[in-house]
């Protein structure tokens, strides 16, 4: 094979230069059990000519829905990308309303499903879906079909030179996937993108990340997110080994299992493993919190390339070997190094992992781009901290009038399935994607994210906020778990934060303040006065409008279940608005 063009030419591009005896790996009751190359691929033309038998011809959906990453859901993605047909991959925790939408609105006629609660959550809308013939379940579940029934149907292989002629037929422009963007606002829409859409992000950003042949790598962000599926074929691409992870309540036990070289996470991860870090640092006593505290100090104060002189990397030395290693021992003892999507990451977190050897390399994209766009690289002088990285090979990007990032490449969407009219909203005539996100360049070619377009707003004397800006600042406090900066047409930005309830419980309790129940804790003066403090201190570095000048305490825990976040755990703005409307009209007196 001389060139890759096509999705599914990937994992013949591992077993034709490198193939390995473990290319997947997914835990089974307790055992850790691996797929090689080969036997991937065996697999893969077993469920395409199964699903031939069933009658899937190009051009049909089937739908991919697993609650934790997994060997089999990659198995499915090949086995129905070579027939020409394409699959519809949905996040496993949205709403049964939103997957009779996406179930219907792409017309899938099968749907394969990791587990009993997914099932469940189809099964409640099955009805709802006329064209949907039948539903597979990777796990053996009681009254359903298992996905192991495909592949027996295309264990004889009388029938692969009819997969053969359905593979030569598929073109690189040609649709492979739908995926059904998890919106802050409205119905879901179905961006649709081209094999060469995905394969060229995959070809140009190889060029960005240091992955080494023979390397493992822990996948836990949701496959179903164009992010981490790229990094997926970028894994294999590269002959890493992929381990997929139990869940995200097991991830720090699986790393110290699978050691692994490198791994894909988003900013809220880091945070939460940041905020235990320093949990465990608090709880030491005498010389060792003292050593434990000096370290995080001078990791705070990072800068690549040792720009902060030889006594900082002497002290820095120093750190690593007494504190520092044990965080990375934390993390499996292995990394190497992270790549970091989906949000904004915090400068400070991106400085202090990187003072403990396991730098963060941050990048940017959307869905609609396959996703990325730029990325940053600790090698030959590509990573700048606070920047989102240089723009990947290929791709054009300019800085409209506005400060809105327009993107022109290979890596375009197709469009929205079914929706010209929004299409036609988000690329202009001349070919440039509108990305929404506000941005700019320094001197030496970064990319700077400063706000989402859509999301900034001016208060009533007309001056421009960015919450971004200040919620990112806010939520290194570590009593707040999330926050929404809002002002919109009013006086004064304010915000609504939901406390970090098990930090604020822990610190009552140190200061002896006896809480009650949390709804009427939240009232208290000292746990209101201690959220001023933190309030005030994150509002420093903002000029005069832009700093919070009130702020309310929401109760409940901000969750995608109850439709605070999307499943990308990004504000859905309107939702909590609304839910907390009686908050936000006590903060600006309306009645």
């Amino acid at each position: 094979m001389q060139s890759i063009s096509r999705l599914f030419d990937i994992p013949y591009y591992q077993n034709e230069h490198f193939p390995m005896e473990k290319s997947m790996v997914t835990k089974y009751d307790g055992e850790w059990l691996p797929v090689s190359t080969s036997e991937y691929l065996d697999q893969a033309n077993a469920v395409s000519r199964g699903l031939l038998r069933l009658g899937v011809k190009p051009g049909d959906k089937i739908a991919l829905i697993s609650m934790t990453n997994r060997t089999e859901w990659n198995i499915m993605d090949t086995g129905i990308l070579q027939l020409g047909a394409q699959d519809v991959p949905i996040y496993p925790t949205i709403s049964e309303a939103d997957y009779a939408y996406i179930l219907n609105h792409s017309g899938s006629t099968y749907c394969f499903v990791s587990c009993q609660e997914v099932l469940d959550k189809v099964r409640a809308v099955q009805k709802e879906v006329p064209a949907l013939k039948e539903v597979y379940c990777f796990d053996r579940i009681p009254g359903c079909k298992h996905w192991s029934e495909v592949k027996e149907l295309g264990a004889d292989p009388s029938n692969q030179p009819e997969v053969e002629a359905c593979k030569a037929k598929v073109k690189p422009e040609d649709l492979a996937t739908l995926i059904y963007t998890s919106g802050t606002t409205g119905r879901p829409k179905g961006v649709m993108l081209s094999h060469h859409n995905i394969v060229s992000n995959v070809l140009a950003s190889k060029e960005r990340v240091p992955f080494e042949q023979g390397g493992s790598a822990l996948s836990f962000l949701p496959v179903c997110h164009i992010f981490e599926r790229m990094i997926l074929y970028l894994y294999q691409y590269c002959g890493i080994t992929v381990y997929f992870a139990e869940g995200l309540d097991k991830i720090s036990e699986n790393l110290k299992e699978i050691k692994p070289n490198t791994m894909t996470v988003v900013p809220r991860l880091l945070e939460k493993v940041y905020d235990k870090i320093i949990a465990r640092g608090s709880e030491l006593t005498g010389l060792k919190k003292a050593l434990f505290f000096w370290a995080v100090e001078l990791g705070l104060e990072y800068k690549p390339y040792g720009a902060n002189g030889w006594w900082y990397e002497k002290k820095l030395g120093l750190a690593r070997k007494l504190i520092f290693r044990k965080w990375q021992e934390a993390l499996g003892g292995n990394l190497e190094v992270m790549v970091s999507g989906s949000a904004a990451l915090q400068a400070r977190l991106a400085r202090v992992f990187a003072a403990a050897g396991i730098p963060v390399m941050e990048g940017y994209g959307l869905t609609e781009t396959s996703p990325v766009i730029s990325v940053n690289d600790h090698r030959n002088r590509g990573w700048k901290i606070g920047s989102v990285g240089k723009i990947i090979k290929g791709i054009e990007v300019v800085i409209a009038p506005d400060g809105e990032i327009l993107c022109k490449g290979p890596n375009v969407m197709m469009g929205y399935y079914k929706e010209p009219e929004k299409t036609a909203e988000v690329i202009d005539s001349d070919g440039f994607f509108h990305t929404g996100d506000i941005g700019e360049f320094d001197g030496e070619g970064f990319l700077r994210i400063t706000d989402r377009k859509k999301e900034m707003f001016k208060t009533s004397g007309g001056k421009y906020v960015a919450p971004q800006l200040l919620e990112n600042r806010l939520k290194q406090s570590r009593f707040i778990e999330q926050v929404m900066v809002v002002g919109e047409g009013e006086k004064m930005p304010a915000a609504l934060i939901q406390p970090n309830f098990e930090f604020l419980l822990e610190w009552a309790k140190r200061h002896d303040i006896a809480l009650g129940a949390m709804e009427s804790a939240l009232t208290s003066p000292r746990v209101l006065d201690r959220f001023r403090q933190e309030v005030e201190e994150a509002n420093e570095n903002f000029a005069k409008w832009e700093k919070v000048k009130d702020f309310r305490l929401t109760p409940e825990a901000w969750t995608v279940e109850d439709g605070h976040l999307t499943p990308t755990m990004k504000l859905r703005r309107k939702a909590i608005k609304e839910k907390y409307l009686p908050l936000y009209n006590d903060i600006y007196g309306h009645s």
